[in-house]
């Protein structure tokens, strides 16, 4: 029965990394998307009886087949389309957005697709989801009744020719693989990535957005590597069933 579990747990795995290669190439050019990884980790291994020794000298160990160990998000910089967008923005470097929900969670976005939303009156910075974009005080980004001639310096300092107004929140994380990813290229902060931090090595630019890190050759060629190893694990598991159908009738 081994022989199968450890072809399912093949199967299993494999397709978990289909479905990510999946997404990845659906993401391909969705501003912001981060690439996902899968990562294995193989099962524990059994000692099996050596005729020349009864040591591990021989190296006859039989395993039971993979465990899928985690996920995780590529956080390299993707490339930088221009836009002419006034409110589109681009980190060079790490850091992310921030930006609060109706709901008041703070989430984080390398997404600079931003425009002018409506509140109290006035207006404000938006994600294209509505979300408010925060400065660095943590307070929503309040926009000039103008709604022209805004710039941005390379920290992040919003300005018109009246002076600057606000400067964008963007926080890093000592451990971004920690991000919890909530969907929409948007994350939230965990224990595992710790609380944000003020990010100092990076700029912004104005009028262009950054697009997906996805590359797609590498991901075509984990395609052929995973249907190929779930083609192997799929015959195995066929074999064993058949095995164990012979030593079923066996009389």
């Amino acid at each position: 029965m081994q022989a199968i579990y450890t072809a399912g747990s093949g199967l299993a795995g494999q397709q978990a990394r289909l479905d990510t290669i999946a997404a990845n190439v659906a993401n391909a050019n969705t501003t912001g998307y981060k690439s996902v990884r899968v990562d294995f980790k193989d099962a524990l291994y059994a000692l099996m009886d050596s005729p020349v020794s009864d040591g591990e000298a021989n190296n006859l160990l039989l395993g039971s087949g993979v465990v899928l160990n985690a996920t995780g998000s590529d956080f390299s910089g993707g490339p930088l389309i221009e836009t002419g967008g006034p409110l589109d923005f681009a980190i060079r470097g790490a850091g992310f957005f921030t930006v609060r929900t109706p709901d008041g969670e703070t989430l984080y976005t390398r997404n600079g697709n931003f425009s002018a939303g409506r509140f109290d009156g006035g207006s404000c910075l938006v994600t294209a989801q509505g979300y408010e974009v925060l400065d660095a005080e943590g307070d929503r980004i309040a926009l000039p009744e103008s709604g022209s001639g805004i710039s941005v310096s390379d920290e992040g300092v919003l300005s018109t020719e009246a002076g600057a107004f606000a400067k964008l929140g963007i926080a890093a994380f000592a451990n971004p693989n920690g991000l919890s990813a909530v969907g929409e290229t948007y994350y939230a902060a965990t224990e595992t990535s710790g609380g944000p931090m003020a990010e100092k090595g990076m700029s912004v630019t104005q009028g262009s957005l950054e697009n997906s890190n996805v590359n797609l050759a590498q991901e075509m060629t984990l395609l052929i590597r995973s249907q190929r190893a779930f083609s192997l694990a799929s015959r195995a598991l066929q074999t064993a069933d058949d095995m164990e159908g012979l030593a079923n009738n066996l009389r």
